[in-house]
């Protein structure tokens, strides 16, 4: 997020996830493995340097191949066989089978700069020294756990920024957040407490914006192993069998949640209860799978039916820190699937503590959050509930292990279609297969909210970043 004010991607989002021309001003499909992008023509990076298809080139070669990443890019040069620069304003992308997405997977990769991106490490570009790109501000400083500072760009080849100087700051906390603002500490702040909204709203100094997110929350479950760590008989003894593995159990813990209750009572109306991995109304999901309606009835008679009628006991794990209410909803989950008889016991740790020892596999159950950075389902389709296989780079955060073999051939085969038509009814084909199976448990799309003073508008994104250049003063 705070490298959109720095660099540029071939293809822009727009609020709401459409894609537009960016540092490519337009591009097409040549053959289903190939695709061409015109380059816009007069950009320079921050050293007055020129932007040209030789950067792009160095930017595909690079992104999967940073010593010790902390955020790899690579899944999206994985496809590509060969990046041909035709001119310096032409540059063809070819992948070895038919690829519909491409302009998706360009519009999440950074274009940095080869005169000084290479040789350059993570370091240097959090340091500043290779921190050159062709975005509308450029990088001043880093003080890490305390601010991140801009200048604008006034050679940026866009709309020219509004602030000549532009100062983050890490507040992780919701409290201190609004607390920030309300003092005029601060302009602008991200993601307000649902607690808080209530006053923000009646306060004539504080403006809001606000819009349904493609953050899904839900909950993964240990569907792989036969000896789950934190699966329990009844009266709190290891299992040897572990019933996440049976559908009848997964769909029952999914009956069992009142996700109107969540959204309503712990996230106050600040949630959309969830069926699938995305939103219904974006392009290639399909339109009738809803949220599972609550019936504990129906929950009880599968676990019976599954050979659990005593239920079993359970612990959730989730984070503390990182999504709206995420303790909270913990909470709630945890009571909802205990009055089913899954006795369910609750684990909250701060944020990078979860998610190392969930990446390590050390839990059975536990409450996480996915936003497609593409804005299409074949992101967590991949991401989520594909089988792991580091070598395709599917199932890069199954941390389930969920696998279905039927399933994986549908996803591989949509992803290679030939035409984004194909892609779509084959992504639908394959979304229906695994809720069906319930891969993962979609509990609800989180609403992304925003608070700045009064004379300050933003246009809400459904991706949930924050956008610097897209703060702006109100015009009166």
């Amino acid at each position: 997020m705070m490298a959109t004010a720095v660099f540029d991607t071939l293809v822009y989002q727009d609020e709401f996830q459409n894609k537009v021309p960016g540092l490519a001003e337009s591009w097409k499909q040549l053959a289903p493995n190939e695709w061409e992008f015109k380059l816009r023509k007069g950009v320079k990076w921050n050293d007055g340097s020129p932007f040209t298809a030789a950067d792009v080139k160095f930017t595909m070669g690079r992104a999967g191949n940073v010593p010790n990443s902390p955020g790899s890019f690579g899944v999206y040069t994985k496809i590509l066989t060969d990046v041909e620069i035709v001119d310096d304003y032409t540059v063809r992308l070819k992948t070895k089978n038919a690829f519909p997405l491409m302009p998706d997977y360009m519009s999440v990769l950074y274009i940095v700069s080869k005169k000084h991106g290479e040789n350059a490490s993570t370091n240097d570009y959090n340091s500043g020294k290779a921190m050159v790109g062709t975005g509308p501000y450029k990088f001043v400083e880093w003080v890490k756990g305390d601010r991140i500072v801009y200048t604008k760009n006034p050679d940026y080849w866009g709309p020219k920024p509004e602030w000549d100087k532009v100062t983050v700051k890490p507040l992780t906390n919701t409290t201190a957040r609004v607390a920030a603002l309300l003092a005029g500490d601060v302009d602008f702040i991200e993601f307000p407490s649902t607690t808080d909204m209530g006053a923000l709203k009646k306060n004539p100094k504080i403006t809001l914006a606000q819009i349904g997110s493609n953050r899904l929350i839900y909950l993964h479950l240990d569907s792989d192993r036969d000896k789950s760590p934190f699966v329990t008989d009844a009266a709190g003894k290891p299992m040897d069998k572990n019933p996440l593995k049976d559908v009848r159990v997964r769909r029952a813990l999914s009956l069992a949640i009142d996700r109107k209750a969540i959204a309503d009572k712990v996230m106050e109306g600040l949630s959309v209860p969830a069926g699938q991995l995305m939103p219904s109304n974006v392009y290639a999901t399909v339109p009738d799978i809803k949220a599972d309606p609550y019936d504990a009835k129906k929950a009880k008679a599968l676990l019976a039916e599954a050979g659990y009628p005593n239920g079993f006991g359970l612990t959730l794990h989730g984070p503390n820190d990182r999504y709206v209410n995420d303790e909270k909803v913990c909470q709630a989950v945890a009571q909802m699937l205990s009055r089913i008889g899954v006795k369910t016991k609750v684990e909250t740790m701060p944020s990078n503590i979860f998610f190392q020892k969930g990446s390590a596999l050390e839990y059975s159950l536990l409450l996480v959050g996915w936003s497609s950075g593409t804005g299409e389902p074949s992101n967590p389709l991949r991401a989520l509930v594909q089988t792991y296989d580091k070598t395709k780079g599917t199932g890069s955060t199954n941390r389930g292990r969920y696998s279905n073999p039927a399933f994986d051939i549908l996803v591989d085969k949509a992803v290679s279609a030939s035409t984004r038509e194909e892609w779509a009814k084959g992504t639908q084909e394959a979304t229906k297969v695994v809720m069906n199976d319930l891969g993962l448990i979609p509990l609800h799309f989180q609403v992304n909210v925003w608070a700045m003073r009064k004379g300050l508008t933003y246009k809400a994104r459904a991706d949930e970043y924050t956008m610097i250049q897209s703060i702006h003063t109100a015009k009166k």
